[in-house]
């Protein structure tokens, strides 16, 4: 497993199963309520980032289509996104309660509430009320994705191989919620309304509350002691403590904000390979499909080694497909290489949870998806920002930069783990 315990924070690390045991999935009570309750988890978990993600595009939609300005629409927005970065500090009540599954469920509620309250006072009252209301949903939606996450460990048992196998659907439902949220969206709001379309998202976040409540009851990890839990300054410096999850951390972070580079390049792109602006969808779409490819196949072909070693290796088929979409001749390849690294980006992502699941103490668990979750939102940001600032130099620039740094990221975190071990073998 390598180096996962933190010397000076014993009390609160659960030793995850080692490699290889339970690998066939094991036997025991929480494997055999693991089928039905994976089955509720990925319904659940699906409707309610559907609802996450598509949710800041019917707001755009909205604005825009009653004619108000893209200042405007760009700040309603931002008011739906902004506040994932508050979700450390909403997540708290997720390792301190005794039953997690309320707390995800009355988030779930509370932003169909709030959305709708904002959709349906948008016009008709200040835009300051309509702001905060959309606010309060955004401060809601890490429990929808990091924090709904979280749960899926105590679902699913602890063998390790269907622990991998389910970190494979949990990606599938980001998937979904990423590419079937915004098309819901444009589909409701060409056919009826932008209104009916972000309503239909609050539908279906209420919905994902009932779906939460029928997961499988665990037992909170802090065995009634809630002043064993951390709060979130505290996890976040357990999380700078801890060699593996601060590599979790930084590599997360540095790949999000390189992968994030691909929309923004697409465009320009297709001025270099000679065809239409349009075929930037084309692109885009192929990364999302790639994306969703890479969640089924591992599903299918669970992961196995160690998380850490994982994500390196992962990391650097990342920068592959960056290379290849920087160095494409032809169109024809630069879609197949947006697929390749969606596909690669996947495999990612899927690593990072099993980090997130192997090595954060049992205390925190819920902080530490969260965390992760909130720190790669930023930097998927930030690396939006850049590149739209960068692609005014030249075209490849972002995508330059972006495999340089996961290339510098994947250095510093292998120099880092065999210094580790190094004094870890020390007497």
């Amino acid at each position: 497993m390598g180096e996962h315990h933190i010397a000076s924070t014993p009390r609160v690390w659960d030793a995850p199963p080692p490699f290889g045991k339970g690998g066939k999935g094991g036997k025991g009570g929480k494997e055999g309520k693991g089928g039905t309750g994976l089955a509720r988890y990925v319904v659940a978990a699906a409707l309610a980032r559907t609802a996450d993600g598509g949710a800041v595009v019917a707001v755009v939609l909205l604005v825009t289509s009653s004619g108000g300005s893209g200042t405007l629409a760009g700040v309603l927005g931002a008011c739906i996104t902004a506040p994932h970065l508050l979700g450390p500090f909403v997540a708290r009540p997720l390792d301190t309660a005794r039953d997690g599954r309320k707390v995800i469920a009355t988030a779930c509620l509370l932003y169909a509430i709030a959305l709708t309250g904002g959709v349906l006072t948008y016009g008709h009252a200040p835009a300051v009320a309509t702001g905060l209301l959309l606010a309060t949903a955004g401060t809601c939606g890490p429990l929808l994705t990091g924090g709904i996450s979280s749960r899926l460990p105590a679902i699913v048992g602890p063998g390790l191989r269907t622990q991998r196998r389910a970190q494979g659907w949990d990606v599938a439902t980001y998937g979904i919620g990423g590419t079937v949220g915004p098309s819901l969206v444009a589909g409701l709001s060409g056919w009826v309304s932008p209104t009916a379309a972000a309503l239909a998202l609050a539908v279906g976040a209420a919905t994902a509350a009932g779906g939460v409540l029928l997961l499988p009851c665990t037992a909170p990890s802090h065995g009634g002691d809630r002043t064993a839990i951390p709060k979130p300054g505290a996890t976040l410096a357990l999380i700078a403590r801890s060699g593996p999850l601060r590599r979790t951390v930084y590599l997360t972070m540095i790949v999000a904000l390189s992968v994030a580079a691909l929309p923004i390049t697409a465009v320009h792109l297709t001025k270099i390979l000679g065809t239409e602006p349009a075929t930037a969808a084309v692109l885009t779409a192929a990364y999302g499909l790639g994306n969703l490819t890479g969640s089924i196949a591992v599903m299918v072909f669970p992961l196995t080694g160690d998380p850490g070693r994982l994500m390196r290796h992962l990391a650097l088929g990342v920068v592959a497909g960056l290379l290849t979409v920087t160095a494409s001749p032809a169109f024809a390849v630069t879609a197949s290489a947006y697929a390749l690294t969606g596909i690669l980006n996947a495999f990612f992502f899927a690593s990072t949870l099993a980090a997130r699941t192997e090595y954060a103490p049992s205390g925190a668990r819920g902080q530490v998806f969260i965390w992760v979750a909130a720190l790669k939102i930023t930097s998927g940001s930030a690396g939006t920002a850049l590149a739209g600032s960068l692609t005014s130099v030249t075209v490849q620039l972002p995508l330059v930069v972006g495999l340089l740094a996961v290339s510098a990221a994947v250095a510093a975190a292998t120099v880092e783990t065999r210094f580790g071990r190094a004094a870890e073998k020390r007497p």
